[in-house]
């Protein structure tokens, strides 16, 4: 059994913004199904609060730490990019660092969508930054990219039942 965990905030005011990747990735992946013994779920809690919601998921389906993976947003990779990689997310997340503190580790699977697309000067702060709804230009940018995420996703979970 592989438990996938798409990170966001609840509510609409959220929704369209660059933390909530992880629940349009959800929304994807059910459109093009995933293979058997996959389930996935949307953390239906605050980013900062996931690690609660992830630890009482891993607790009822008694999943291990390797069949574990948590689809969220990634201010170390450019706006369009993406990585699915074990044990390695971004250098700050507070969704990611909640997680780890409720598993115990970071060893388990990042698909990291990469939602950065700050100019180099006048950069706003992350937390600022995450919070920001997409503007219409980066739209069509972050659905290809999720979209090519969750086909790669199902791509590794076929190959690694």
């Amino acid at each position: 059994m592989r438990l996938i965990i798409g990170l966001g905030n609840p509510g609409s005011v959220y929704s369209e913004t660059r933390h909530n990747v992880g629940y349009v990735a959800v929304d994807e992946l059910q459109k093009i199904g995933l293979p058997e013994g996959a389930i996935i779920k949307k953390s239906g809690m605050y980013m900062n609060l996931s690690g609660d919601f992830v630890g009482l998921q891993v607790s009822k389906y008694k999943v291990k730490n390797a069949d574990i993976y948590i689809i969220h947003d990634d201010l170390d990779i450019p706006l369009g990019e993406y990585k699915i990689q074990f044990g390695k997310g971004p250098k700050d997340h507070n969704g990611l660092k909640s997680i780890d503190d409720a598993l115990g580790t970071n060893k388990y699977w990042h698909v990291r969508v990469g939602v950065d697309n700050r100019p180099g000067d006048n950069r706003p702060m992350g937390e600022e930054y995450v919070l920001q709804n997409f503007p219409d230009e980066e739209k069509t940018v972050i659905t290809k990219a999720i979209k090519e995420a969750c086909k790669k996703l199902v791509i590794l979970l076929k190959n690694t039942s």
